[in-house]
């Protein structure tokens, strides 16, 4: 049998009528960018996870940075997150011109450790009363923001992340790219900090047909700037009040997530019970760590990563038998050459590295079938035995 990781042609297969009308009423309307689409679908994407605003953008790292921005942060400026994610969290925190600090995540949900924060906060930093300013004493930076991130579709600790962003004048930007509909004590995630940032990459629980990303929030003042960082700094058409960018969503992705909007809780739905098939049938096989779902939330499952001693045979043994697998991610950031320059070293955070030696990702879709999760566990029962 083959077991594609992933297959987006099933899904696409089951709405095509839907998609297709949507493109051609894109094509006709002439809508192509920000337009009416964009509109209906920033309306939408907003209630459903319970914001007042959202802000359709060309993507998840743009939508981080453009949230960074609205809060004015950049150079001199340091903002606290996790190593131990895609690098577009720190990247759009670099390209503000401030610096990513990390901390370390937890085992069991793989998310920001809130003590980690706290103790870095305690150990690294000085509260300046007169100006309500956390300093980082050793790089002279303001510590200004909090990325949590929810990864692989469980969200983070946020009560004790907004504790400490309250305690010391942070603000708190979730990291929502791959927790479309999670929730987090019946709060939808992205609807927690002051802002949330999305991504609709193709691959999400909620997929455009090419690149896509909402910014989410709140506050009024904020939503307005947003817009207009990602449309050149203007509020009305050539009249520019600050430099701004080109972040615009396009029309047709905006039509094709709106069709997708209304089938996202039975897609995450479905897999949900696809993990929880995979842990039924892999309960108790030895040297495998299935996925735990926190009591405080609901995890959506954008993937079910497993841990296990040997990654490279496992995948080898799997693809050898026809089953995709994938890695969610091999190398924590404070390890990679981009970062080299922040001088971090390996130990510095046991749990990432750790993580990032062990994690593979197996077949995940809502589409998947019971005979396709009963076929990746009988090989990965017949791999414990044999390895």
């Amino acid at each position: 049998m083959q077991v594609p990781f992933m297959d987006l042609k099933r899904q696409y297969e089951m709405i095509k009528d839907e998609i297709d009308e949507a493109i051609k009423k894109t094509i006709e309307s002439c809508a192509f960018v920000a337009g009416e689409m964009v509109k209906e679908f920033e309306k939408n994407f907003a209630s459903y996870c319970g914001t007042k605003y959202g802000i359709a953008i060309s993507s998840g790292t743009s939508a981080i940075y453009a949230a960074l921005k609205a809060l004015d942060i950049g150079r001199h400026d340091a903002v606290i997150t996790v190593p131990y994610t895609f690098i577009a969290t720190a990247e759009a925190i670099s390209f503000t011109g401030a610096t990513p600090i990390f901390v370390d995540i937890k085992e069991d949900s793989y998310t920001i450790d809130p003590e980690k924060v706290k103790e870095y906060i305690e150990n690294k930093c000085e509260w300046i009363e007169k100006k309500g300013i956390l300093r980082d004493r050793e790089r002279k930076l303001n510590v200004r923001a909090i990325i949590p991130v929810h990864l692989y579709g469980q969200t983070a600790d946020m009560d004790e992340i907004l504790k400490i962003a309250q305690e010391y004048n942070l603000a708190v930007i979730e990291d929502a790219a791959q927790a479309h509909g999670a929730l987090y004590k019946n709060k939808k995630a992205g609807s927690i900090g002051l802002l949330s940032a999305f991504s609709f990459y193709p691959s999400k629980n909620l997929g455009a047909y090419g690149q896509g990303g909402m910014v989410l929030t709140n506050d009024e003042g904020l939503a307005e700037k947003v817009r207009m960082l990602i449309d050149h700094g203007q509020k009305e058409r050539y009249l520019h009040e600050f430099e701004g960018w080109n972040f615009k969503m396009d029309g047709f992705q905006a039509a094709i997530l709106n069709v997708k909007l209304n089938y996202l809780d039975d897609w995450n739905e479905d897999r949900r019970q696809n993990a929880y098939y995979y842990n039924q049938l892999l309960n108790n096989t030895e040297k495998i760590i299935t996925p735990k779902e926190m009591d405080y939330g609901k995890h959506i499952y954008h993937l079910y990563a497993v841990r296990v001693p040997d990654r490279e045979k496992f995948q080898n043994f799997l693809k050898e038998r026809g089953i995709g697998t994938g890695i969610h991610y091999p190398k924590p950031l404070h390890l990679q050459k981009a970062y080299n320059h922040l001088g971090y070293k390996e130990g510095d955070f046991p749990i990432s590295e750790k993580c990032a030696r062990e994690i593979v990702s197996l077949p995940m879709f809502p589409e998947l079938t019971k005979k396709e999760i009963e076929y990746v566990c009988e090989q990965i029962k017949d791999w414990a035995v044999q390895s």
